[in-house]
């Protein structure tokens, strides 16, 4: 059986992405056209693909905030309520995660999106829309505005004083520490799987 290819997630900083608006559903994230992949890869360039490119599909849309200059190597999203609202797709956290995008900061997300982006080892992290609107505020001003993301101590952070815990599922922290999705788990465990078998012979 072939181990997991998670990455272990400890301590992220990286550039800031604002995509200020609530309610973004799976259908905006990833469309439903690049649904009928068989591959669990190649996702990133389809992803936000209606809002990021014009309509002949292959100029980026210098609209999008995610293609000017500042927030094109965002590796941090920050967005509104309700992130990953709609239709169940995994492909959501895969186009998100293939993008290059390492956590998501929202004050809410659709639970079953949240879910599948813990499965595929994305780190969302729920705040106080207060405490979200202050970092929206300073990503739009200051493109290239950072935080430091330390699951170890459930903090973020950056170097101009801001600082904000959050909770997380310890069985899913363990997890994202540990690069663990159900595969590697299974793995971890199958030592003991073995010799409990080996009780039933």
């Amino acid at each position: 059986m072939e181990k997991n290819i998670m990455e272990l997630f400890s301590t992220h900083t990286g550039i800031v992405g604002p995509l200020d608006q609530v309610n973004i559903d799976t259908d905006q994230i990833m469309p439903k056209q690049f649904l009928k992949r068989i591959e669990r890869t190649g996702y990133g360039p389809f992803l936000f693909y209606d809002r990021r490119y014009l309509e002949d599909g292959k100029t980026p849309n210098p609209e999008f905030i995610l293609n000017q200059p500042g927030y094109n190597k965002a590796s941090i999203l920050v967005t509104g309520r309700n992130f990953g609202s709609g239709s169940s797709r995994e492909a959501a956290p895969w186009g998100l995660q293939q993008y290059g995008f390492k956590a998501i900061i929202a004050p809410g997300f659709a639970d079953i999106f949240r879910g599948n982006c813990f499965q595929n080892g994305l780190l969302t992290i729920v705040l106080p829309e207060s405490n979200v609107e202050d970092i929206m505020s300073k990503a739009q001003e200051s493109p290239g505005y950072k935080l430091t993301i330390d699951l170890d101590n459930q903090t973020v952070s950056d170097r101009d004083g801001f600082d904000s815990s959050f909770e997380i599922d310890e069985f899913r922290k363990y997890c994202l520490v540990n690069g663990l999705d159900d595969i590697g788990l299974i793995l971890k465990l199958e030592s003991k799987i073995t010799d409990y078998e080996n009780t039933k012979t």
